[in-house]
């Protein structure tokens, strides 16, 4: 089981978490909702709980829920800019379907 990250989304957590001051990583997860069933959550993790899977990658600390890891397992997620947007990006192997919007995804 692994996540992993792009140079990119790695250099952005720790440019982030420098600024911030704080959070010793990167906490990735999901919650049901959508068209399609679940979306990514993502936030700077504050502090690893005992049942949090963490990964590290690229010198970045990743911490993942275990019930959500069953549905992004062997995710890798990237930073991607496009004119003046910029977001995380998901590239999951166990997705069999998203919505129109891509806000959503199910396995």
């Amino acid at each position: 089981m692994a996540i992993s990250l792009t140079d990119s989304a790695a250099d952005r957590v720790r440019t982030y978490l420098d600024k911030r001051g704080s959070g010793v990583g990167l906490r990735l997860g999901v919650t049901q909702t959508g068209c399609s069933g679940y979306s990514y959550v993502i936030n700077y993790a504050e502090e690893i709980d005992g049942a949090d899977v963490v990964f590290e990658d690229k010198g970045v600390t990743v911490v993942v829920d275990p019930e959500a890891l069953q549905l992004i397992d062997g995710t890798e997620v990237d930073f991607v800019k496009n004119g003046l947007n910029e977001a995380f990006s998901f590239r999951n192997p166990n997705v069999s379907g998203e919505c129109g919007c891509g806000e959503s995804f199910n396995v």
